[in-house]
């Protein structure tokens, strides 16, 4: 009977309900320093790039000869970029599609911010930031000097259903890639 009355007291006790509301977790996002690389003299143009990032040719069904990805595996983010050459006066052409990709995300982003970034080598970029759920968060394009010779775009891609507002950090410190990744730019001749 003492042990039954033991028992009793014990179930008692252990189903008392005290529950407190868990406070607010973030996922912990350590990222790695900057630090560059130079792209291989094989290609049309020159930049530094992520040491943490794996530079890949473009394998889509579209790609062309010098396009390529820079993918970072740790983060599950890739950035594409697309070279073409201009010829004639397609350079209109390749403007314009590169501002059509960035317009087409209007329908989920809530804030579009184009700037025109002056380069150390006299050239200006267009660097775009996107904000919302958006499958793309930055984007680029720069011609060359004349605008007669080169034309590069980068987009910024991720490869998990991670909501935005989450990957906050990471996308800031990629934004800085494709930031430094245009002050290093060079066309090779």
């Amino acid at each position: 009977m003492k042990y039954l009355l033991l028992i009793l007291a014990f179930f008692f006790i252990a189903c008392e309900n005290d529950y407190l509301p868990k406070p607010k977790g973030y996922n912990r996002i350590d990222l790695p320093e900057a630090s560059y690389q130079p792209t291989p003299d094989t290609l049309p143009y020159f930049f530094e790039y992520s040491k943490h990032a794996k530079l890949l040719r473009d394998s889509s069904w579209i790609t062309e000869r010098y396009w390529i990805n820079l993918f970072y595996p740790e983060m599950g983010a890739a950035i594409q970029i697309t070279y073409k050459p201009v010829t004639d006066s397609i350079i209109r052409e390749y403007l314009s599609d590169s501002y059509r990709l960035t317009s087409q995300h209007n329908v989920k982003a809530y804030a579009i911010e184009e700037s025109i970034l002056e380069l150390p080598s006299g050239l200006y970029a267009s660097f775009t930031e996107l904000e919302g759920e958006v499958p793309t968060q930055a984007q680029f394009h720069i011609t060359d000097e004349d605008s007669t010779d080169h034309f590069l775009r980068g987009a910024l891609y991720f490869r998990t259903a991670t909501k935005n507002d989450s990957l906050a950090p990471v996308i800031d410190y990629l934004k800085q890639d494709m930031i430094h990744l245009l002050m290093s730019l060079r066309w090779s001749e």
